[in-house]
């Protein structure tokens, strides 16, 4: 390879790092400064910006930027025994969305809201109602799919956020004018 490619790739790396770095920073701030407390945790909009980072950046890079946010928000927020889940269902999120389509607000990632949300609802309830319980109980599970309104107003919020972000991001061009970073 010759240097002149690898330095392209590398600063098309760095500058991609950077990017999901940003991301992640603005996913924290959503989710651990704009928040709603609610009986098991709390509710907010910061999903939306992991369902705009998946659907600009490269895979890995949303996933990181989503367990890396979301995760922060939950270990500097007092919620570290949320931390382990949230890093798991937050990157498993960002796999509902593409960014490998012209704009960002499609009717392919707009249906990617729906699995988003059949993740968040299932597997945080089986995350509080296996570990946080400490063990396997039927009922504990039942109990914590109690929280289920709770995640649905959470993915809302997050998908207005995304929704109007993405328009505004389609409108301006953004994916294009970047389109040696995300394309």
């Amino acid at each position: 390879m010759s240097t002149t490619v690898q330095v392209k790739n590398s600063t098309k790396h760095i500058q991609l790092i950077c990017v999901t770095g940003l991301f992640a920073a603005m996913i924290y701030v959503l989710t651990a400064w704009l928040h709603i407390p609610t009986g098991a945790g709390y509710t907010h909009a910061g999903d939306g910006l992991i369902y705009l980072a998946a659907s600009m950046l490269p895979t890995p890079y949303a996933m990181a930027a989503g367990a890396i946010g979301a995760g922060l928000a939950d270990g500097l927020s007092g919620f570290v025994v949320w931390l382990p889940g949230t890093i798991v269902i937050k990157a498993i999120t960002a796999l509902c969305f593409s960014r490998k389509t012209e704009k960002i607000i499609c009717v392919r990632n707009l249906l990617g809201i729906i699995p988003a949300l059949v993740i968040c609802v299932v597997c945080y309830s089986l995350y509080e109602g296996i570990f946080m319980a400490g063990g396997f109980s039927k009922s504990a599970i039942i109990s914590a799919f109690g929280q289920t309104p709770a995640y649905c107003i959470q993915v809302l919020a997050s998908s207005i956020l995304y929704i109007v972000l993405g328009l505004g991001f389609d409108k301006a061009g953004l994916k294009k004018k970047f389109s040696h970073l995300f394309g």
